[in-house]
């Protein structure tokens, strides 16, 4: 992020930031993808994705055990943007995750941490990409990026890919992405980045299987698509926005992003198995949608003074965030394909669909903030915050007046960093937050619904220890409360309650010596629901998806007996998921474990990296939830790779 501080670092603050130049590691990163590796890029253990890589306890749809990316908490070097589709890796160089004190450099956090996206800007280096990915399955997948200067003041950056995807319950998709971006600097204190992003392809629908009272589902038949052939989902995805810096002299900074968010589904389906019998007996339904829409443009416009004083650094934001989303659902139709087995195909021929009328989901909403960031050299950092939002939505149908949920809180958020010694950090936050609260799952009656907005509210504390230069240690606490949806006795996706989720947290990572990089964390969480329901019974005490506890391993070693060969190894552990909204069954416990290699060489001399890897190494079964009482299979073991070329 130009211009901001460097406080995860906590090194000094330049009184004077300026543009970094285009040949920084920033820049020059645009078309060059052959040094890509998440295990030495990671500064910690709470998420990072770097190309096709992602790795440590957190990612975006799992912070601290709650989404946010349905809570909106996404941002574009730092700047608000509210994702209707996720930034396409051609645009976006590393996804980190922000929470407890690498959340202290971000203006406003927001409860549930902060999905960052570290943009491609172009660089002033000509550099051309070629990735090409295959694996056991019969995937086939080829990635392309340019960075093309055109003279001193503007570059182009041009990106393409084709997937061709065959899953673990044999499904298939394809589709193609393409994307654009520019960098416009006609000064060292000005710059502005145009781009544009589209996707456009099918995806087969798998079935979703829900079985019969409080049981898991009979052992899935793995690499079988249980049809029909026709439920084939088709849309297209498109991201498009302006990122924008000003320098203004030495003390003040204008920053600026507008975004539009996109996809249109041509056409939708659930694949739903319903009462499930351990002899793999249930009914099957297809759930067909008509075209559904969701857009929204946001952006924020922030001005930043900084100064120093003595040893001490002060930063001042104004800023202002808007987004407006339209969102077009629901008129479904249900066909009942009737009795069937997870274990044959279905071949049904496929209906005329009759469409039912579609609700309309409209939100407005504007928020102005004022924070201030300081670090006093030697002593510590402090950060405050305060917003205030208006949040409107309207919901209904086109001949019916609409539902109204209004929202005007006032939020804030305080967090103090502390320098115990040159190598000890202390922190405590408290941040305060309106989100929204995500969409109703395939398997509710009201299905796509846009859910209202909720307060939320987050405490935290901790430690970072340099134990080496290094390699750091964070260690932390934490306290999450929200409301708490989801299906209710009658099948809807509705209030029931609140959540809290209380937790530990910790993080070792960096290099243990020159050849072998470190990054390991653990989650221990204490999630509870509390409420009326859980008071009559009617709600279990932990809330659907819960998980108590996390561990990530990850090892990357440099062995001496081969110039650019690397090993890496990563293991994940969780221990047993509460299924059911009773909370009486739960997806047991696993591991999971990973094996992978890459070999840095040159061809023709240009910079290549062939990389391989197996996934889930001893072909672990198990089931992955979507939604209260409703399951798919994890992927079984599976072998591929790509091989990458910068030139």
């Amino acid at each position: 992020m130009l211009g901001s501080l460097t406080t995860a670092a906590y090194g000094q603050v330049d009184a004077q930031p300026v543009l970094p130049p285009a040949t920084s590691e920033t820049t020059a990163a645009t078309g060059q993808r052959a040094a890509e590796n998440a295990v030495r890029s990671a500064a910690d253990a709470f998420g990072t994705s770097i190309g096709r890589e992602t790795i440590g306890l957190y990612n975006s749809e799992n912070v601290r055990g709650f989404s946010p990316t349905a809570a909106g908490n996404i941002r574009i070097d730092g700047l608000y943007f509210d994702q209707v589709w996720g930034l396409s890796t051609r645009l976006r160089r590393t996804t980190n995750i922000r929470v407890g004190l690498s959340a202290l450099g971000s203006p406003f956090p927001a409860p549930t941490g902060i999905v960052d996206y570290a943009f491609r800007t172009p660089g002033e280096k000509t550099a051309f990409s070629v990735l090409a990915a295959a694996n056991q399955w019969g995937n086939k997948s080829l990635e392309v990026d340019a960075n093309l200067p055109v003279d001193e003041t503007l570059s182009v950056a041009l990106g393409g890919a084709l997937f061709d995807d065959r899953f673990y319950n044999a499904t298939r998709s394809g589709f193609w992405q393409f994307s654009a971006a520019a960098r416009y600097a006609p000064t060292q204190n000005f710059e502005i980045v145009p781009f544009v992003a589209r996707s456009e392809g099918y995806d087969q629908t798998g079935p979703v299987f829900i079985p019969a009272g409080e049981a898991l589902p009979p052992r899935l038949p793995r690499r079988f698509f249980t049809g029909p052939g026709w439920a084939r989902y088709r849309g297209v995805a498109f991201n498009a926005g302006t990122l924008m810096t000003w320098q203004i002299g030495s003390q003040w900074e204008l920053r600026g992003g507008i975004f539009r968010s996109l996809f249109d589904d041509q056409r939708s389906f659930a694949n739903l198995i319903t009462n499930v019998t351990g002899a793999g007996i249930g009914n099957q339904f297809i759930i067909a949608d008509p075209p559904i829409t969701f857009a929204s443009t946001s952006g924020e416009l922030r001005l930043t003074r900084s100064f120093v004083e003595g040893p001490r650094a002060h930063r001042i934001h104004v800023n202002v965030r808007a987004r407006a989303g339209d969102r077009r659902f629901d008129g479904s139709d249900t066909i009942d394909l009737g009795q069937t087995s997870i274990f044959e195909r279905t071949n049904a021929p496929a209906p005329q669909f009759e469409f039912g009328a579609q609700q309309e989901d409209r939100v407005r909403q504007w928020t102005v903030g004022l924070a201030y960031e300081g670090r006093w050299q030697g002593v510590g950092e402090l950060s405050l915050g305060v917003q205030t939002t208006r949040y409107r939505k309207r919901i209904g149908l086109p001949d019916e007046p609409p539902v109204a949920t209004d929202a005007s809180p006032f939020l804030f958020n305080v967090t103090a960093a502390a320098e115990i010694s040159p190598r000890l950090v202390a922190y405590a936050g408290y941040v305060t937050g309106l989100e929204e609260s995500g969409v109703a799952p395939g398997n509710a009656i009201n299905r796509n619904e846009a859910l209202p907005a909720i307060r939320t509210s987050q405490r935290d504390a901790g430690i970072r220890y340099a134990i080496t230069p290094e390699i750091k240690l964070v260690a932390g606490v934490f306290d999450i409360r929200k409301p708490y949806f989801n299906l209710d006795a009658l099948g809807r996706f509705d209030l029931l309650g609140d959540v809290i989720n209380q937790g530990i947290e910790t993080s070792v990572a960096g290099p243990v010596t020159p050849r072998l990089s470190l990054v390991a964390g653990a989650v221990l969480l204490r999630p509870r629901v509390t409420g009326e329901g859980v008071a009559l019974g009617r709600v279990g005490p932990r809330p659907v998806g819960a998980i108590s506890r996390r561990l990530e391993l990850n090892l990357d070693w440099r062995p001496p007996i081969l110039e650019g060969l690397s090993l890496d190894v990563s293991a994940s552990h969780r221990s047993a998921e509460t299924a059911t909204v009773s909370g009486e069954t739960v997806i047991p416990t696993r591991t999971l474990i990973d094996l992978g290699g890459r070999y840095r060489f040159e061809i023709s001399g240009q910079a290549a990296t062939l990389r391989l890897q197996i996934e889930n190494v001893t072909d672990l079964q198990g089931f992955e939830l979507r939604g209260a009482g409703a399951y798919d299979m994890i992927a079984g073991r599976r072998f591929g790779g790509y091989l990458t070329v910068d030139f």
